[in-house]
């Protein structure tokens, strides 16, 4: 879609910011839909974190509540940085993260995804950028993390499941272990999402960006320590993974065919920008694909031979179940 003119604050010390500086800009993504029972809060922990220069960037999918008027009030009294309100495209909270990703204008040093009912640590940021900084600035790099569940109103529950083995593109193209809300990027991977991702079909931006930043030889570094708390309530379009009742939903959903549907625009995405990805993910991409499709021992075999993996054993079974059963 065009985009219109922008709407843009200079932060409140009197000054406006050039497009380049020497000091290190983070853009902050948010998506926002009929969210104002808990935006304000959650933009008052974006106000605490220990990093100086924040720049938000809000795409509004059409709010009818007081999002709207929140927001207002935040690009009136933001002091970290500059704030930027778009309109979102209204197809979506993927396809408002999309909307937002791919925005021409967006250039920072380092892009974070937020959700506007979560709550985050004051140093999420600055330990994420830490990590991301390890790494050469030409590398693609993205930092995500395990989430702190609380209730509505934020009190503790428990957390996200503990993923032990490595991200990689082997694990990426078999299920999402990146959260959005825990995503920052580095500038390198900002551009090479925003360059592939205009036109193709998603099952979600996070796992196409963990996909994307895996399969092109980027580095994705997940840490066990969360920096987010996901608040659990009922306007969730996206539940906690946890409990029993979920891992039977999965379970269910993947009988039904809704797996192998994700698989199938994943792989066909992943097509589109084929050149992109390593030699190593190409060869992945390929035996993954032919063990969707092959006869039932060609399958396995093509299983075995991509190296694909899921975190958790049980995981590793249910995939080599939905091989044999066609539903991967």
């Amino acid at each position: 879609m065009p985009y219109p003119p922008l709407e843009t604050s200079t932060d409140n010390s009197g000054s406006s910011h050039p497009t380049s500086t020497t000091r290190q800009r983070v853009a902050v993504l948010m998506a926002v839909y009929n969210g104002a029972l808990y935006l304000a809060e959650q933009i008052e922990t974006l106000a605490r974190q220990d990093v100086e220069h924040i720049d938000l960037w809000f795409a509004d999918d059409g709010s009818t509540d007081e999002t709207g008027a929140i927001v207002e009030r935040t690009r009136a009294t933001w002091k970290k940085g500059e704030v930027h309100i778009l309109p979102g495209p209204q197809k979506g909270f993927a396809e408002n993260f999309r909307h937002l990703l791919v925005h021409p204008a967006i250039s920072a040093d380092y892009v974070a995804l937020c959700d506007q009912d979560d709550l985050w640590d004051e140093d999420k940021l600055s330990t994420a950028i830490a990590r991301l900084d390890v790494e050469a600035s030409a590398t693609p790099a993205l930092h995500c993390s395990r989430t702190r569940i609380v209730a509505a109103d934020g009190t503790p529950i428990g957390y996200s499941q503990r993923f032990d083995r490595p991200p990689s593109f082997q694990n990426a193209i078999a299920q999402n272990i990146a959260g959005g809300n825990t995503m920052v990027m580095n500038r390198a991977a900002h551009d090479l999402i925003r360059r592939l991702s205009q036109a193709v079909a998603l099952v979600s931006h996070d796992w196409w960006c963990y996909l994307l930043v895996a399969g092109s030889g980027g580095k994705v570094f997940y840490s066990p320590d969360p920096k987010t708390s996901y608040r659990q309530h009922a306007q969730n379009l996206v539940g906690e993974n946890v409990s029993l009742r979920a891992r039977f939903s999965r379970l269910y959903h993947a009988g039904k065919g809704r797996y192998r549907a994700w698989n199938a625009t994943n792989l066909s995405a992943l097509e589109t920008c084929r050149e992109h990805l390593t030699e190593e993910s190409r060869r992945t991409l390929d035996l993954y694909a032919q063990a969707r499709d092959r006869g039932v021992f060609g399958r396995f075999i093509a299983l075995r031979e991509s190296g694909v993996y899921r975190q958790t054993l049980s995981g590793q079974i249910a995939l080599y179940v939905a091989c044999l059963l066609k539903r991967m």
